[in-house]
Formats: structure tokens, sequence, C-alpha cells
């Protein structure tokens, strides 16, 4: 593995990390994942480390960290568990927006409980008809005096019905289509707000994906993020400017994790007489395999400190480092499969659930085709002016 120039303080993150993961995380992973459910147990584990304060400010009760941070961590979780570490980072998810976008009164009534953990925060901009079409959302959000009136569906939401604080995406004025998208922060228990199917999905099952109906759902004028309509559109693209990062920490600590299965059985399988980690078909495999990790981990790295510094114009590179990332999620996860042989098909061998789990990186979040359109897009506006 590539070493990479920690600060004390994100060394002594990886390591509190890895121990919980270990400890804490991988004896329920297997149950986790048959049983389809999410462990109030393990967030509150996390939450008691800290750890989702980790990235917001000190002044609203967060250690006040950067988006290596956060990176550092989800891929440590996410090397024993991809499930837990998307319900983790989804909260982030949640929080993002606020912090980006809201009013000061927002974050102070709002970071605090995210930054405790005492409360989860989800991202709720999906629907059946915008996924990747984000501009395409149908949830309407129509003022009535000091209010607004909430209806329509979001579905595949991380978090779904375990998150207390959503930020919900919906339609102002339709006339205006992505201009006039808004951000609202609703609670858990707001009236006419409601949780619809969980869905039962292929991976990452001990974080919930549900539904979430709105019904005349009222919410107060001061939940309107940043207090202006038409925040909606931009909030989402600045948002998954800075989570992108996350998920691709989340492919590489799947991917790392798959990897140290493969190279552990390929040292005490026994074939012909000899472990088949001396055949150099087998040694070719692991050497790219982790060649390729090392490289995704160092782009995430090298992009999540950007955001760190401020680089203002980093879609195209989050782009780059998700896409990368989970491709490469998805091929050595694969890769481990075939070097258990048949009984890396076998729900009795861990490293299947591995695979399972690399599969919604290349989804979730934009998919790996629109990540594609957005670097191409950032390459010929950099180009095009000379740059």
């Amino acid at each position: 593995m590539v070493e990479h120039v920690f600060t004390e303080e994100q060394k002594m993150l990886k390591d509190l990390c890895r121990e919980i993961a270990e400890n804490k995380i991988q004896p329920l992973s297997r149950e986790l994942d048959e049983k389809d459910e999410f462990s109030e147990d393990i967030i509150k584990t996390l939450a008691q480390s800290d750890l989702f304060s980790i990235c917001i400010p000190a002044e609203y009760g967060g250690m006040g960290g950067g988006l290596l941070d956060l990176c550092i961590a989800t891929e440590e979780i996410s090397r024993i568990d991809g499930g837990v570490a998307a319900s983790y980072a989804a909260s982030f998810l949640g929080m993002f927006p606020i912090l980006l976008f809201g009013t000061e009164e927002q974050k102070k009534k709002y970071l605090p409980a995210i930054a405790s953990g005492e409360k989860l925060a989800a991202f709720a901009v999906t629907e059946p008809e915008a996924g990747s079409d984000i501009a395409n959302v149908k949830t309407t959000a129509v003022k009535n005096g000091d209010n607004y009136i909430l209806n329509g569906t979001k579905h595949f939401i991380t978090n779904g019905g375990d998150a207390q604080i959503y930020t919900v995406i919906a339609s102002t004025n339709k006339a205006r289509g992505a201009r006039g998208m808004s951000a609202f922060i609703i609670e858990k228990g707001t009236k006419g707000f409601n949780f619809g199917k969980k869905e039962d999905k292929l991976g990452i099952r001990a974080s919930s994906t549900r539904e979430l109906v709105f019904n005349d759902a009222r919410v107060e004028a001061s939940q309107l993020l940043g207090q202006r309509e038409g925040l909606g559109f931009i909030a989402t693209l600045k948002t998954f400017d800075q989570s992108r990062p996350g998920v691709a920490a989340q492919a590489v600590g799947i991917a790392q994790g798959a990897l140290e299965l493969a190279v552990k059985y390929a040292h005490t399988r026994i074939q012909f007489g000899k472990a088949i980690s001396s055949f150099q078909g087998i040694q070719w495999m692991l050497a790219d395999m982790a060649t390729k990790v090392d490289a995704a981990r160092s782009l995430v790295y090298s992009v999540a400190s950007m955001v760190d510094r401020g680089v203002k114009d980093v879609g195209a590179v989050s782009g780059e480092a998700k896409l990368f990332a989970s491709d490469v999620a998805m091929e050595v996860t694969t890769n481990a499969v075939q070097i258990f042989g048949g009984y890396g098909y076998m729900h009795d061998y861990p490293v299947e659930k591995f695979m399972r789990d690399a599969k919604i990186t290349q989804i979730y979040e934009g998919t790996n085709q629109i990540q594609k359109n957005v670097i191409a897009l950032g390459l010929i506006k950099k180009y095009a002016k000379g740059k």
C-alpha cells in the first residue's frame, strides 16, 4: 500500500476507525447483511467516538476537520462493511447542503445534533423520473402564508426512515425549471411526511433505503434552505461535489477489504500441492488489483485535499474520483471472487458480499456514465478557454 502523509490527528482517526470496524462492526456484518438490518447500536458507537463531527466546524459542535478526514473514516469502515459505511456517510450527504447553504440560524439549529450523532441526516433528491436527471424533480412545494405545502414521492433514499433530519429538493416554480428548484430541511414526524417501501437491495444491506412520501406536508418558511427559493439545483450540484469523493472512498475501502481477503485466501488455498499464491497467474491478478486500489486511493485523497484547500471548480475531478474508484472496486471485488473460485460464490465466505456492495458505487450519486459527461464537459470548458 502506498504511504500517504497524514497529520497525527488523521493517523489517530484512521486507527480509531479501523479498531471500531474490526471489533464492533465485523462481528455483526454477516448478520446485518442477511437480515437486511440497520444497526442503531453501531451508529451509537460511531457517535460516541465523535465520528459524525469530523468535518463540521467547531462552532457547530464539530471537530472542524475536512473532507479528507471524512474519506479516511469512510474508507476504513467500508473495508469491513460497505453498508454501515453508507449509513454513516449518508448523514454527511444530508448535512452538506445545510453547511454550504444554510442560514446561520439553520446551522445552529441542525448541525450540532448531526455532529453529536444524536440525529442522522439524509438527502432526498431522487424520484422515479429524476435519477440522473435531477432537474426533472416532480415533488412540489407551494407557498401558503408562512408555510410551504409539499407533495410528491422520493425514492432510493439512504437512511430513509432512520434519519431524523432530511434535506429535500422540491420545485417551487415549475416554470423556471432547474432554477425553480428549492431545498427544505424537514424533520421526521412532520405531519404529512411518511415513509413508503423499504427496498430489498443487492448490497449495502446494513443501510436502509426507503421511499419518502409527502402528502400535503406543511413546513414552516424558516425551513427553506438559505431562506431563498431557487437554491435547490445548485445546492444539489455543490453537495455532490463534496460527497462524490466520499463515495469514491467507500469504493476504495470495499476494494481494499476484498483484496486483503483474496491475498489471505491465496496464501492458504492449496492446489497441485502448492498455495495458489505461488502461481504466476494469481500473482499477476493480485498485483493488478493492488496497483489499482493504490491508484484509486491516491486520486480520492488528492481530490479531497483540493476541496479542503478551497479549490472552487471540483466537479470534474470529483467525478473522476468517483468514476475511477468505483470501477476499480467492481473489478477488484469480482477478481477476488474469482480467486476464491467456487467458494467465492458461496454466502459462507465473505468475499461475495464485497462484490455486491461494490456495485452500487458505480450507480448512486450519479451513475458513472453521468460522471463521464461531467468530466468531459469540464475538459471542454477548461481547454476551450485556452487554460
